[in-house]
């Protein structure tokens, strides 16, 4: 399968921010939570992290990985048997790379109360078969908060990347010892 944001592909056309965005909902349990019976953070994060990576792989249609988590703000508390939806979109894209913004709410199913819970942004990375980064297709910005959005992505972005070059760092490629999709359709003899 070929990027299908690359010219010639067919598929090369930007796309909107609503054609990628997505709305989760997940009722939280009791194995979700501390003996307190709050959500954990971690059970969040991960909520998030899996909306996220919808809205880029629509994006892109291709696999995405998480690159950074550039911020995480936890202003209120989840319960048990409250239904905690995420918000999830596309705020920006770069070369390669794209940043999602999401918002998680919880709702008291008994009140209707609605409490605002999180705030996140992440950096995902579109991936081609071989595992190596490719080009993202372009983002076309139809609304005032869609641009409000991208403006400050763009912001974010720049200082990421400043601080990323201060630390000077020097990631070190790790090798695919096998393809997931390989391994388990190899013969086992």
């Amino acid at each position: 399968m070929g990027n299908p944001c690359e010219p010639g592909s067919g598929d090369s056309k930007a796309k909107t921010v609503k054609q990628s965005m997505v709305t989760i909902s997940q009722v939280m349990m009791p194995h979700h939570a501390n003996p307190a019976g709050s959500i954990h953070g971690g059970v969040i994060m991960q909520m998030v992290d899996n909306a996220a990576g919808v809205v880029a792989a629509r994006h892109t249609r291709s696999n995405v990985v998480t690159v950074s988590v550039d911020q995480i703000d936890f202003f209120n508390p989840s319960f048990i048997g409250t239904l905690v939806v995420i918000k999830a979109s596309i705020n920006l894209v770069g070369n390669t790379s794209m940043e999602i913004g999401a918002r998680v709410e919880a709702e008291n199913l008994m009140t209707g109360k609605v409490i605002h819970v999180v705030s996140a942004y992440l950096t995902f990375v579109a991936l081609s078969t071989d595992y190596k980064s490719m080009k993202v297709c372009p983002l076309i910005l139809e609304t005032s908060e869609e641009k409000r959005r991208n403006m400050e992505a763009q912001e974010r972005r720049s200082a990421r990347l400043a601080a990323f070059q201060k630390k000077n760092r020097k990631v070190e490629k790790a090798e695919r010892p096998h393809s997931p999709v390989n391994y388990w359709n190899k013969d086992k003899t």
